[in-house]
């Protein structure tokens, strides 16, 4: 894969979870009322939980030593952010027309690819072969 598709991969990934932050820090309310369908009164620690992983997921992963790192935390955290929306969520909230689903979809491919062009570069796995 090119070098600069891959970069405007893991770019478009951090700004995707970047960008979710001031609604998850600040206590938006679009933000509490999903995670209260999620979690109901302890809302507070998932957002705020949530919003720390992805921060930190979206700084590792525009780093070149942690990229992997970073996209395996972007495929976690979006594979459960697509089964949150799926089992409770649903695939539109809040009249969005289904754009938080396709971002959480978008990221949680991205996250794939990376991890997969960043394979080799993973410590506990042998893959010299």
């Amino acid at each position: 894969m090119k070098k600069k598709i891959f970069l405007i991969l893991k770019n478009i990934a951090a700004f995707i979870m970047l960008q979710t932050l001031f609604y998850k820090f600040y206590g938006a309310q679009e933000s509490i009322d999903l995670f209260t369908k999620l979690t109901g009164e302890n809302e507070a620690y998932m957002r705020i939980g949530t919003g720390v992983l992805e921060l930190i997921a979206s700084i590792l992963l525009l780093l070149p030593k942690t990229t992997w790192f970073g996209a395996l935390m972007t495929f976690g955290l979006m594979s459960g952010a697509v089964f949150s929306h799926l089992t409770i969520i649903g695939i539109i909230h809040n009249n969005d027309g289904g754009l938080l689903f396709a971002s959480a979809i978008i990221t949680l491919i991205i996250g794939l690819v990376v991890l997969y062009k960043e394979r080799k570069k993973i410590p506990f796995i042998n893959l010299s072969h």
